[in-house]
């Protein structure tokens, strides 16, 4: 079944159909809180809180469409709001758990799977990539995230976060600018 179709569906009572839609959203929203916040249980109450709120107000959409940019703007605003009400915890780069799900490890490993000095290497990259990307502050975390993590276009950040779009290009440069800076001894 369609997304759109699952979403009408869901505004009419429809729990199954929200629950494929949470099936198909929970992962992604997942990585961007976990990434935002690198909690994996706030992460994991940030989510919980998003899709109770989206099945409370799904009625309330009045484009099917737009679910999944609505979805989105909810779990950033939860994640937002997590992160103004508790002071910003330092980043362990010896703990990669804290920092992604892991994907960067994955991606790295399967591209060099037969040489260990590349599989060593690659994840190093991947762990100073992480960290590098911790330190971001908020703003450009949240939008190089949305953009490199999860394929949003500028404009679907902009209307996700509520900012211009010259200002997304503006902050996924700034990001960019900063990460390169940061990999230097890698380049």
């Amino acid at each position: 079944m369609d997304e759109t179709t699952l979403v009408a569906r869901a505004q009419d009572g429809d729990v199954l159909s929200f629950e494929v839609l949470v099936d198909r959203y929970q992962g992604p929203l997942f990585r961007l809180a976990l990434r935002m916040l690198h909690d994996r249980g706030q992460a994991e109450d940030v989510v919980q809180e998003a899709l109770t709120t989206v099945w409370r107000r799904i009625g309330m959409l009045s484009d099917p469409v737009a679910f999944p940019r609505w979805t989105y703007q909810i779990t950033t605003r939860v994640t937002l709001n997590a992160l103004r009400s508790r002071t910003r915890q330092p980043v362990d780069a010896a703990d990669p758990v804290t920092l992604d799900d892991g994907r960067l490890d994955r991606d790295a490993a399967d591209a060099d799977r037969f040489d260990p000095a590349g599989v060593t290497e690659n994840q190093a990259l991947a762990t100073a990539l992480r960290t590098q990307i911790a330190l971001l502050p908020d703003e450009l975390r949240l939008c190089w995230t949305l953009y490199a993590d999860h394929g949003r276009t500028y404009q679907e950040i902009a209307e996700i976060i509520g900012v211009s779009r010259d200002t997304v290009r503006g902050r996924i440069a700034r990001a960019r600018q900063r990460l390169a800076g940061g990999m230097t001894s890698w380049q």
